[in-house]
């Protein structure tokens, strides 16, 4: 083997040494963006829900429907789904 070659196999091997266990940790950290970190947040309601109104969720006001009765303005209330732009949520308890 000539200089060339061995110094671009090092390089290749120091790039996956460290590549590897980075991409791998990238997919088990936790989702902290997106629809899905919704799902367990606690909201607040802000137009009844019967069975549809408006919840705020970490500051921003959402459409939410609830299938469990209706929930008054005031209530706090969990969120257990994403549906495109609607929240399904329940009582908080």
């Amino acid at each position: 083997m000539d200089l060339l070659t061995v110094i671009i196999l090092i390089i290749t091997v120091i790039i996956i040494a460290v590549g590897v266990p980075l991409t791998v940790r990238a997919y088990r950290r936790k989702v902290y963006t997106g629809r899905e970190e919704l799902v367990s947040r606690t909201g607040l309601v802000k137009e009844d829900l019967a069975p549809q109104g408006i919840i705020l969720v970490d500051g921003e006001l959402w459409t939410a429907v609830t299938a469990k009765g209706p929930i008054k303005v005031g209530e706090e209330v969990v969120v257990n789904k994403v549906l495109g732009f609607k929240l399904e949520v329940s009582r908080k308890e």
